[in-house]
């Protein structure tokens, strides 16, 4: 959610700005601006809508300047519009801010009292007059310290000056933010995927800390004022150049890209020569955990569902699952015997964020599986197991969660094996079944057709359910999930055995039902609950995997087998066909696929 970025230059920097706002698109946004210290002035160029509109109006302006902040924002307080668009500028000071100001109304009381005039609906721009306020008697570094001091909530802010206009200033709490460093320039940004287009060597601020960035130099402050150093990383620069190509949009090309990543992430934990999983300095004795809580939000909460069956299955663990903008509101038992997993793409999640935090306060064991090792999740976490999916752009996640569940598979094998909970045999022969994976799930793509050609039915019902048992109901979840996502159409996904408990109720002729059925030990109860759904005019799209025994059922409207597998790998082949649903579902009525409306890739407030 929303974006930022600074640079500090030798150089005009109006034009790398505008391409660093692109890197930042995927993020979500319904807004633009940028703003530079030009000709002794600081001047704004902000409008409604995407990027490429702020790149025009940016043109026909001819903004100059060597110091510049720009922001691509997801509307919290106030409509999105070119008023409520960052930055939020007075005459000395320029804000961008990603976050949430909680005591915004009382500091603009406190404010306006003093004869401030505010032109925006947003909590953002107290942050600009406070600055302001307090630079009358201050100086720069001492009135940064007490306006972060009064602000309550979260926030990562990229700041310039007009009296100072060879610098930034860079806070954080809460949200995530990063320092680049390049050859006579320096960076600022939320997001190291927008950094690494300029630079790979990068410093992440920690909660509570400010920097003041400079063309040449940089220093970095704890919340108190002291000066500290900070280690520089330097990134892969792998992932610098990942495009659309031939692809119409990112989500198409992700979904294709899904047997290369679970090749990939495979090729990374399975060691083949003495077929063993490969999980380096677990810094957690096995004997030592008794229970497993795994933590989440949307589709990485889908993959924790998916893996409590896999740990109930295959460990004698207590496993429970929960939703991390729930778990930190909750009077929590914790057990020093329990390993916390948090699971967030991004790594920037603010929920899950928030919920390690307070196992890290808690002195919890703690876990992370996430996409992005420089995250604040996985610098935070005692362990990070990452799933090595490469960037992931589309705000729907298709690829990361299929990384997400592999991995979380591959945790539960190996944990398995540790404890003996299963049989040398048994771990030998899941192995095996992991390396086949990837061609397995190549095979699971081809269904275009068939997809395309029944998508219409779903798009113009008022509604469609999604209906599975066992590892089958988080991907009903999923897939509901996704529909929703894209193709902005209601859609829900329940255990197949709810449906007589009230949800049987909404189902109506033509009405279009997903019933996820493989041939495992819950199919022929499933195939009776999709028969209670048929008998009741439903259009039943069954998606079940190959046999040659016939199908339990008749008047059955569409079927997609996929691939044999054993019954723990399911979920990964017929994840797929739900993806491309939802994928052509959305392109047949036109939508931003890879920026749906009123999402963001990155959720970082609450």
């Amino acid at each position: 959610m929303c974006g930022i970025i600074g640079i500090t230059s030798n150089k005009l920097v109006s034009s790398p700005i505008i391409n660093s706002l692109k890197k930042l698109e995927y993020r979500g946004y319904d807004s633009a601006g940028i703003a530079t210290i030009d000709s002794g002035y600081i001047k704004e160029v902000k409008c409604e809508g995407r990027v490429e509109s702020l790149e025009e109006a940016v043109s026909k302006s001819k903004l100059t300047g060597n110091v510049g902040i720009g922001h691509v924002r997801w509307a919290t307080h106030g409509i999105p519009n070119t008023i409520n668009a960052h930055p939020h500028s007075s005459e000395n000071v320029s804000v961008v801010h990603n976050g949430i100001i909680e005591n915004s109304t009382l500091l603009k009381k406190f404010l306006i009292n003093k004869g401030h005039k505010f032109k925006s609906q947003t909590d953002t721009e107290v942050i600009v007059h406070l600055i302001t306020e307090y630079l009358k008697k201050d100086n720069l570094k001492d009135a940064i310290i007490k306006v972060l001091k009064k602000l309550h909530g979260s926030f990562a802010l990229g700041i310039i000056f007009k009296d100072n206009p060879n610098l930034i200033v860079g806070a954080r709490r809460g949200s995530p933010l990063a320092v680049g460093y390049g050859p006579g320039e320096n960076y600022l940004g939320s997001d190291s995927y927008a950094l690494k287009s300029m630079t790979n060597k990068i410093s992440y601020l920690n909660d509570g800390e400010f920097c003041i960035i400079k063309k040449d130099n940089v220093e970095f402050f704890n919340k108190g004022g002291k000066k500290i150093n900070k280690k520089i990383l330097h990134l892969s620069s792998d992932e610098q150049n990942y495009e659309k190509g031939d692809y119409k949009h990112f989500m198409a090309k992700e979904i294709d890209e899904q047997p290369n990543t679970i090749k990939n992430c495979v090729n990374e934990y399975i060691d083949k020569i003495n077929k063993d999983i490969n999980i380096f300095n677990f810094p957690f004795k096995e004997k030592e955990i008794k229970s497993i809580t795994l933590i989440g939000c949307g589709t990485a909460y889908h993959s924790c569902l998916i893996a409590k069956y896999w740990f109930e299955q295959l460990t004698s663990f207590d496993v429970s699952i929960d939703i991390a903008s729930e778990f930190r509101y909750r009077k929590n038992k914790f057990k020093k015997d329990c390993l916390y997993v948090f699971v967030s793409q991004s790594g920037e999640t603010a929920d899950t964020y928030a919920a390690l935090d307070l196992c890290n306060k808690n002195k919890m064991k703690t876990c992370s599986v996430v996409n992005v090792i420089e995250s604040s999740i996985a610098r935070d976490s005692k362990f990070v197991l990452p799933i090595h999916c490469g960037p992931e752009i589309g705000v729907a996640s298709t690829k990361a969660f299929l990384g997400q569940m592999l991995v979380l598979y591959i945790l539960c094998l190996k944990l398995a094996q540790k404890r003996k909970d299963i049989s040398k045999k048994d771990y030998l022969k899941k192995i095996k079944n992991l390396l086949n994976l990837a061609e397995l799930v190549k095979h699971s793509l081809a269904t275009e057709n068939k997809i395309q050609s029944i998508c219409s039915s779903f798009i113009d019902a008022k509604g469609s359910m999604f209906l599975g048992r066992g590892y089958s109901f988080p991907v009903a979840l999923e897939g509901a999930l996704k529909l929703k996502e894209l193709a902005y159409v209601h859609a829900e996904g329940y255990p197949a055995g709810e449906m007589k408990h009230g949800p049987l109720a909404l189902i109506e002729d033509g009405m279009p039902v997903v019933v996820i059925a493989p041939r495992d030990q819950h199919y022929k109860k499933t195939i009776s609950n999709m028969q209670e759904v048929i008998a009741r005019g439903a259009k039943v799209l069954l998606i079940t995997n190959k046999s040659k025994d016939e199908i339990y059922s008749e008047n059955i409207w569409e079927t997609i087998e996929v691939e044999n597998t054993e019954d723990d790998l399911f979920p990964f082949l017929v994840t797929i066909p739900l993806q491309k649903l939802a994928y052509y579902s959305a392109l047949k009525k036109g939508y931003d696929i890879d920026k749906p409306r009123n999402l963001a890739k990155s959720v970082t407030v609450e």
